[in-house]
């Protein structure tokens, strides 16, 4: 497995980044251990949780995928490279959520409880809170850094102008700076090709991009006719209806579909080319991959040492430019 740069620190993490989201409600604590052992077999040092998972949960599930994390993670703590985040609700108080210095202080010794460690290397806010004001949440992030807690900080589900905005105030300030961003890409929604790759590209600014495969529609196992498989994203929990609404669209299908004989050309399974493409763009850091079973890992590691021709990558461009204006549907 290659290890790259993530943006323009020093720290080296692997060009896949395992996604836990699923562990806990999707899949059972033997199933995700066993999706980490592969994970790190394969050659993968670069884990990423968060607070509220597992994806699709409710109150009562918060915190036990970083638990599972924080178990196998027992004894080798040193040997992977651990990414968590905060803003979701994770507690019944008011305060129990957002960007606020007192949610953030709670929330990093929380996490560090769960993972059973005294320190994260990447600590990333899980989304914007338009409640608080940037410059607290920024002067937070900087105290966690300094306590120790925290080696880097970054940003989720951020767009353009806030990545840009809160870069600006900590060169004001001169705190501690987002150093990567994890927003949502794939061949199916690029958006952020248009503003918020180009400034992480010039602020250096590594991008750890989540949902590679769409969600499980990029493996082109899914069939609209059939309706959402039990057991996938499209049918879990609380995150249901979010995941139908990104993909569950006939116009993605049709992509689907005319994708499928370009993977078979190139000599790759859909989801291997899917995540092949993602890793062919040059800000790409490390895309977050995740499974329900460790079989399923296997397309997206042999997609790490896959190279893309720039022939193919240009096709596949051509293919989804729609996604890429923005007036797809989602």
């Amino acid at each position: 497995m290659k290890h790259t740069r993530l943006g323009r620190t020093g720290l080296q993490v692997s060009r896949l980044c395992l996604g836990t989201m699923t562990f806990g409600l999707q899949c059972d604590e033997k199933t995700s251990v066993a999706i980490m052992d592969r994970a790190a077999d394969g050659g993968i040092t670069f884990f990423d949780t968060a607070d509220v998972y597992p994806l699709g949960g409710t109150g009562e599930t918060v915190g036990r995928t970083e638990e599972i994390v924080g178990r196998w993670l027992k004894g080798r703590r040193d040997r992977f490279i651990l990414a968590t985040k905060c803003f979701g609700r994770s507690g019944p108080a008011r305060w129990d959520q957002g960007n606020s210095r007192k949610h953030i202080l709670d929330a990093i010794d929380a996490s560090l409880r769960r993972l059973g460690t005294d320190y994260v290397d990447l600590y990333q806010l899980h989304g914007p809170d338009p409640e608080t004001p940037i410059d607290e949440t920024l002067r937070a992030l900087e105290d966690v850094v300094r306590a120790g807690k925290v080696r880097y900080v970054g940003c989720s589900n951020f767009v353009a102008y806030q990545v840009a905005r809160a870069i600006g105030r900590s060169e004001a300030l001169g705190i501690v700076r987002f150093d990567s961003v994890q927003p949502r890409y794939n061949l199916l929604f690029r958006e952020f090709e248009r503003e918020l790759f180009p400034l992480c590209a010039e602020e250096g600014v590594g991008v750890i991009p989540y949902n590679p495969i769409a969600g499980g529609l990029l493996s082109g196992k899914h069939n609209p006719q059939a309706g959402p498989e039990e057991g996938s994203r499209f049918t879990l929990g609380t995150a249901a209806g979010r995941y139908q609404d990104r993909y569950w669209h006939d116009e993605m299908f049709e992509t689907v579909e005319q994708l499928r004989p370009v993977a078979a050309d190139a000599g790759m399974s859909l989801a291997q080319m899917a995540v092949a493409w993602v890793l062919a763009n040059p800000v790409i850091t490390a895309p977050i991959i995740g499974a329900s079973r460790p079989e399923q890992l296997e397309d997206s590691l042999k997609a790490a040492d896959t190279p893309m021709t720039p022939e193919l990558k240009a096709h596949l461009d051509t293919l989804t430019a729609k996604y890429r204006r923005g007036d797809a549907a989602r």
